[in-house]
C-alpha cells in the first residue's frame, strides 16, 4: 500500500524556501505515529530541511546527484529505483517535496493529507488529485486552538 503523506494549505501549498509554513503539533504526532517502522521516500530538499533522520524509518532520498551522500539514507535516482528499495515494506510513505509527490502520485493506492484551512504564501504544491480516481474515504475536522493557529482536516483518499 504506497502512501503518500502530506500536509497542504487550501491552494496545496506545502511550504516555502524548503520549509513548512505552520506548525502543527498534532499532525506532527500523526505523522510520527503513521511512518514510525516504515520507508519514507523524499527528495533531497525535504532530507536535507530534517535536523537529523527521523527515528525508526529507513530513509530513502531521490536525487539526480549520482554522488549524494547521507548518514543513514539509501540513495536512489527514481521513485522506481526508491520502490523497489521499499518493496518488503507493507506501507512505503512518500512523504514530499512538491515534485517527489508529483513522481509518486501514479504509484500510489491511499493518500493521507492533512489540509490545513489557510492560505499561504509558498513556492511548492503539492498535485491536483484527479477526482475521477480516488474517493475521499474519511475526514477528521480538527479546530484550531491554543496548539494550532489553524484548523486543519486529516484527510484519507483511496484509489478508486
Amino acid at each position: 500500500m504506497i502512501t503518500l503523506i502530506a500536509a497542504a494549505g487550501e491552494r496545496n501549498e506545502l511550504g516555502k524556501d524548503n520549509e513548512l509554513v505552520w506548525h502543527l503539533p498534532d499532525d506532527f504526532k500523526r505523522f510520527k505515529q503513521l511512518t514510525t517502522g516504515h520507508c519514507i521516500i523524499m527528495g533531497r530538499k525535504t532530507f536535507e530541511s530534517f535536523p537529523k533522520p527521523l527515528p525508526n524509518r529507513t530513509h530513502i532520498v531521490i536525487t539526480r546527484n549520482t554522488d549524494y551522500q547521507g548518514e543513514g539514507i539509501i540513495v536512489v535516482a527514481s521513485m522506481e529505483e526508491a520502490l523497489l528499495k521499499a518493496e518488503d515494506d507493507s506501507q512505503p510513505f512518500i512523504i514530499g517535496g512538491g515534485e517527489i509527490y508529483r513522481l509518486g502520485l501514479p504509484f500510489a493506492q491511499k493518500i493521507e493529507l492533512t489540509r490545513v484551512h489557510a492560505t499561504f504564501e509558498a513556492d511548492t504544491f503539492f498535485p491536483e488529485i484527479p477526482e475521477e480516481e480516488w474517493v475521499l474515504e474519511s475526514v477528521v475536522r480538527h479546530e484550531k486552538d491554543d496548539r494550532h493557529a489553524h484548523a486543519f482536516s486529516y484527510l484519507t483518499y483511496l484509489r478508486k
